[in-house]
């Protein structure tokens, strides 16, 4: 299991990141996804662009206070959370991801590949509020 956190600012207004990190129809704004899908009320599919389906479930959620998704797919399983907080004009969020490879061959990529990821997430969600209101 590895557990990878990282806190990120944002110059924007709260809702403006709350909003397009839990629009689960919208994925335009993430370079690593093809696509979303909706299974249900708490339910929502990611198909990355090498065609992984990972299932995430909606376990808690604060309106822009903070979020907590489960997530599993064919290599891995864990947890989600994103700690959401305004500081000004700013947006503060703090993401933590826990996460158990199924193969014990991948297990020593885990937190690099978690590090990897998070820097990619947050690098498109800057990308995708930089024009919103502050």
């Amino acid at each position: 299991m590895a557990t990878v956190s990282r806190k990120a600012t944002f110059r924007c207004h709260v809702f403006a990141v709350w909003n397009t990190v839990t629009d689960f129809q919208r994925c335009g704004w993430r370079s690593d996804l093809q696509k979303t899908e909706l299974l249900g009320e708490q339910n929502f599919a990611e198909y990355a662009k090498d065609g992984t389906k990972t299932i995430f479930t909606v376990t808690a959620s604060e309106p822009c206070r903070r979020l907590e998704l489960d997530m599993e797919n064919g290599r891995m399983h864990g947890h989600w959370v994103g700690i959401f907080a305004e500081r000004g004009a700013e947006t503060e969020v703090v993401f933590t991801e826990t996460v158990t490879a199924k193969n014990i061959f991948l297990k020593p990529f885990v937190r690099l590949y978690l590090q990897k990821q998070q820097a990619r997430y947050i690098a498109d969600l800057t990308a995708a509020v930089q024009n919103a209101p502050r």
